[in-house]
């Protein structure tokens, strides 16, 4: 593949509303420093990788806006949610599909990722590996560790637009849908953060150099070592 050719597309929601399912081991100004600090470290991981023009973060809040403006990110307002849209009381397809429609506005035919915001175990070598081993003519996905959610959408540009599913069972709706399931081994890719257990997942995998900052501040238990080298 060549570089340059893939634009990723993040949606973060308010903040005061981010990882409700850690709000028992949480207080709200700490579940917000962590959301940013994942955000941080999803952003630079992918702007790291080769084949990625740009990555794009669509939300409604300022302090998420401010973070990836500082992180060289675009920013796009958040639209308001379609009408009777099924399937999508967040907005997040709605905000994943009106800044994939505008970044192939803005550059013709090209290929969009929406990934997850919470990958704070994501290592380039992953997403370039994805990238050159999705199939060049069709949209595929990136099931999660759990197996029902999604880490990632492609929309190749010689296939339809962006088509967010976002939701429970984002995965088998997104393959029904037609997209590609990858089978390839990137744990860091598919890790995404809802639960203790899942943190403490990507902790034992190796976050990103934010998320551990923010984790040893807060006093999160357990070591928060270096991540490890992961060859795919």
């Amino acid at each position: 593949m060549r570089s340059h050719t893939v634009h990723a597309v993040i949606a973060v929601k308010s903040l005061d509303r981010a990882k409700s399912r850690l709000a028992d081991r949480l207080p709200p100004r700490e579940r917000a420093r962590l959301v940013l600090a994942m955000l941080t470290d999803t952003v630079r991981a992918a702007s790291a990788v080769p084949q990625v023009a740009s990555v794009t973060v669509v939300t409604p809040d300022p302090a998420v806006a401010d973070v990836a403006v500082r992180l060289g990110a675009a920013v796009h307002p958040e639209p308001m949610p379609a009408p009777g849209e099924a399937g999508d009381p967040d907005g997040l397809n709605t905000a994943l599909r009106a800044a994939a429609d505008e970044l192939r506005h803005r550059h013709g035919p090209a290929d969009v990722l929406a990934l997850q915001a919470d990958l704070p175990a994501l290592r380039p070598d992953e997403l370039a590996d994805m990238l050159a081993t999705a199939p060049a003519d069709a949209s595929s996905v990136v099931v999660d560790h759990a197996g029902r959610g999604t880490a990632a959408l492609l929309a190749r540009a010689a296939s339809p637009a962006l088509d967010p599913r976002f939701g429970p069972d984002s995965a088998r709706r997104h393959i029904a849908a037609g997209a590609v399931d990858l089978d390839g081994d990137w744990p860091g890719l598919r890790l995404d953060v809802d639960t203790a257990a899942d943190l403490d997942r990507a902790i034992a995998l190796g976050a990103g150099a934010a998320t551990r900052a923010v984790l040893r501040d807060i006093g999160w238990h357990g070591r928060v070592h270096e991540p490890v080298p992961h060859v795919c």
